[in-house]
């Protein structure tokens, strides 16, 4: 009885010192990861207002951006990612092949949009992320975790022409931009649970938030696009407030903000800085 009750002490210390191990080194991963975010996500990445079974996401991170993944909606909830000014003859590698990505729970294969009518849609674009972040970044880019459902006429058109204004227009402008993009889901999930391509859901829209993060007085833009545009409409015609874009998904960005600056920098729609209007309407790259 006594040698028992001695194995069964020295077997509990032994768990309490690994439970101890576990506890601390994952204090310490947590911390870690915080700390990394905050150096790639301006302002800290973005919070759910209500934790729920939709608003829940992993962090996903890659060479170049970071995902918010859900693995309910079985979409990235946002990409965030920061941008420079590159020279004009910036050359960037091959287009790379598409690649699941191993950390999703649901697998998403490389075909599983054969046939639905929707492109498999870069939140983290190509182009940017390789010109800015180099080859190793460009290929994280084609992970399918990277992909939401998007009607060719907003991907290959209106969305591109943003993209591509972020990159030529924008960021030429400023010392960089930061960018947070992603899907907007209607709001009764129930109403869309079974609008899915394979286990992706469908998004209704898309947003894209661009910030010049000046010390004194950061900028921002922010739009929504929905899935049926015809894709030659003016980019200014999707302006919105960051403060909708927070109401249409639950999410807070940027939630370092003191108070006094989040009521400007997501409240009022500001373009000033911007010089919108040179690009607003300027043809896509594909037509």
């Amino acid at each position: 009885m006594g040698k028992s009750l001695l194995r069964f002490r020295r077997g509990g210390r032994r768990f309490a010192v690994a439970l101890l191990f576990v506890v601390v080194g994952g204090g310490l991963w947590e911390f870690q990861e915080r700390r990394e975010l905050q150096n790639v996500v301006w302002m800290g990445a973005p919070t759910w207002e209500t934790l729920g079974p939709t608003s829940f996401y992993r962090v996903l991170r890659n060479d170049g951006y970071i995902v918010g993944w859900s693995d309910v909606r079985i979409n990235p909830l946002w990409v965030s990612y920061q941008v420079r000014a590159v020279p004009d003859d910036t050359r960037i590698g091959s287009r790379p092949g598409f690649r699941p990505d191993w950390r999703t729970l649901w697998p998403v294969g490389t075909d599983s949009y054969s046939g639905s009518g929707y492109d498999r849609g870069h939140m983290a674009p190509n182009y940017a992320i390789a010109a800015v972040h180099g080859r190793s970044a460009q290929i994280d880019t084609f992970l399918m975790s990277n992909m939401s459902p998007q009607r060719p006429n907003l991907n290959r058109q209106l969305w591109q022409r943003l993209e591509e204004s972020v990159m030529d227009h924008f960021a030429p402008r400023f010392e960089y931009l930061q960018v947070i993009t992603g899907p907007v889901f209607p709001e009764r999930f129930m109403d869309n649970v079974f609008n899915r391509v394979g286990l992706v859901e469908v998004p209704e829209a898309f947003y894209k938030i661009i910030v010049a993060p000046h010390a004194d007085a950061p900028l921002a833009l922010a739009f929504i696009m929905p899935q049926d545009v015809r894709g030659n409409e003016p980019l200014a015609d999707y302006l919105v407030t960051i403060d909708e874009i927070e109401a249409r998904t639950g999410l807070n960005f940027f939630p370092r903000l003191s108070p006094e600056l989040e009521t400007v920098l997501e409240g009022e729609l500001n373009t000033q800085g911007w010089a919108l209007e040179e690009v607003s309407k300027r043809p896509g790259r594909f037509r």
